[in-house]
């Protein structure tokens, strides 16, 4: 049986029921999926009607995190919409529908009620603060909890294309505050809002306060890019798949493979 992102992240948040870390992360994955949603009919001019069901005296939708697992449980062809996470818990947020997660075809089987859609969405729509600052010194990052550059790692490199690396550093500001900088080289234009919600969720998510982390977006020849790369802990960002290049042979240039004369 395939094993999930979600199936793995549920499994650590059952083991340990009192661990709001190990929740928090469940949650994200929940949010950071593609889900199958069970729908009444196909799609009409983008519209799209989950099919409703009431379980314990509450109104669910249902999802599924792979196309088999829709398919096992209804067990006839059916109409679904593919959407992420945190669109269908924006979609279900303050209607009083919750989210049966994979019933019944998964270990991750779960009903997420109503109120854990508003909570996920607020969550979700917790911006990164912005501020001014100047470093006066880096130093590698120490102290930083391993759950925090799990998560970091996962979302850099689900933001494919959006930038090239970025580099994790202990910082000192002028006056003498202390705290992490998070430096992105290479960002695209535009991409540096969807970079830095990215990066806040990571906090968030990682259950630390929001603010434990700072980032800035700097032009490869500026003198922090260097100092940055010198003693930062650096992530990669994956770059976007090229088209595969097709090399077309003109007839008769191949001298294994003559023209055929009809």
């Amino acid at each position: 049986m395939t094993q999930t992102p979600i199936d793995a992240a549920h499994a650590v948040m059952e083991a340990a029921p009192q661990d709001d870390a190990a929740r928090l992360r469940f949650y994200e994955r929940v949010a950071d999926s593609e889900l199958f949603l069970l729908l009444t009919g196909e799609p009409e001019d983008d519209q799209i009607e989950p099919e409703l069901f009431e379980l314990q005296d509450q109104k669910f939708v249902l999802a599924f995190d792979l196309e088999e697992r829709l398919a096992g449980f209804v067990g006839r062809p059916a109409p679904y919409a593919g959407l992420s996470g945190r669109a269908l818990a924006r979609m279900l947020a303050g209607q009083g529908v919750g989210l049966g997660l994979n019933l019944e075809v998964a270990p991750s089987s779960i009903l997420l009620p109503a109120d854990a859609m508003v909570w996920l969405v607020d969550v979700l729509e917790q911006g990164p603060q912005q501020g001014e600052a100047n470093p006066e010194s880096l130093a590698p990052p120490v102290g930083l909890p391993e759950v925090l550059l799990t998560s970091l790692d996962a979302k850099l490199a689900a933001a494919t294309g959006l930038a090239r690396s970025a580099y994790l550093a202990q910082v000192t500001y002028e006056g003498g505050a202390k705290g992490h900088l998070l430096g992105v080289t290479g960002a695209v234009a535009g991409a540096e809002a969807a970079l830095a919600q990215a990066i806040n969720e990571a906090l968030v998510f990682s259950g630390l306060e929001a603010g434990a982390l700072d980032v800035t977006f700097i032009a490869d020849s500026d003198p922090l890019a260097a100092e940055l790369a010198r003693v930062g802990l650096r992530f990669d960002l994956p770059e976007p798949e090229k088209p595969a290049e097709v090399e077309r042979i003109a007839p008769g240039s191949d001298p294994e493979k003559p023209p055929i004369l009809r």
